[in-house]
């Protein structure tokens, strides 16, 4: 493979970044090779098996997959590469946050919490050496940034509220939450910090928004579009019911989601 890093706007060699990038998902795969191969023993309940099993799927089907295509169009010298990559690895962020919370401690639960510390060291050492003020001088203009930041925004506020709601409600009524879906929350409102500031940056035509924006987008993208997978094993996998109306809101708000990130991506591929 030939090493075109050097045309990519970056103020150092990216090899490390890769190497734990591939150590991050080699990581990922044997978590959710053992899930799959061992439910019993990494999950001892049926919630757990309910909720995580099919997320092992969709992580191998979803996760591995956008994070070495987005480590291999870097690779090649592609802008488009250098900003999908921080976003394949927040949504590893999210997803292993949520099994860190939602399942019991074990030593699989150190391989989570080095995947999620991994993935957050990776994504701030790759926008800290990305030059900003290069890539915002070949995006501004040409990437829609209202909309994109107006659509993070939204959607971080959305995320915040709901997760602060079930909580509240669920201190009020004094009834615990089970600890998957816990999780989730917790994921849910860290991502949500994340896409306002990142929003926040973009309608304030901040270097490190432009930076920013088109991971962010596509992490909230593909965690949409997991969702649905999700959604759609579940039945399959699980004892879980179809949760049609489920699967059907979730594309509407995905296509919010996706209309900004394709007229983000579209503005970048224009200026590679």
């Amino acid at each position: 493979m030939t090493d075109k890093t050097h045309s990519l706007p970056v103020t150092r060699n990216l090899a490390a970044t890769y190497a734990l990038s591939l150590v991050v998902a080699f990581l990922m795969t044997a978590v959710c090779l053992g899930g799959l191969l061992f439910p019993s023993a990494i999950y001892p309940t049926d919630e757990l098996t309910k909720n995580f099993f099919p997320n092992d799927v969709v992580n191998l089907l979803i996760g591995l997959p956008i994070l070495l295509g987005s480590m291999w169009l870097a690779r090649h010298g592609r802008l488009l590469g250098l900003l999908l990559w921080p976003g394949a690895l927040l949504y590893f962020v999210y997803n292993y946050i949520a099994y860190v919370v939602g399942i019991p401690g074990g030593i699989v639960t150190l391989a989570y919490i080095l995947i999620v510390l991994l993935s957050a060291y990776l994504i701030f050492d790759l926008l800290k050496n990305i030059d900003r003020e290069f890539v915002q001088k070949r995006l501004v203009g040409v990437v829609s940034e209202k909309i994109a930041g107006w659509v993070l925004n939204a959607f971080g506020i959305l995320f915040t509220f709901r997760a602060v709601g079930v909580i509240a409600q669920a201190y009020i009524d004094q009834v615990p939450l089970p600890p998957s879906e816990l999780g989730v929350l917790v994921a849910d409102m860290v991502l949500s910090i994340l896409l306002v500031i990142g929003g926040v940056l973009l309608l304030r035509r901040k270097p490190l928004g432009y930076v920013s924006g088109l991971g962010l987008l596509f992490a909230a993208s593909m965690l949409f579009i997991g969702l649905i997978v999700f959604l759609l094993l579940q039945p399959i996998l699980t004892y879980a019911p179809f949760a049609l109306v489920d699967v059907i809101v979730v594309f509407i708000m995905g296509l919010i989601c996706f209309i900004p990130f394709g007229l983000f991506l579209r503005g970048v591929v224009s200026r590679a």
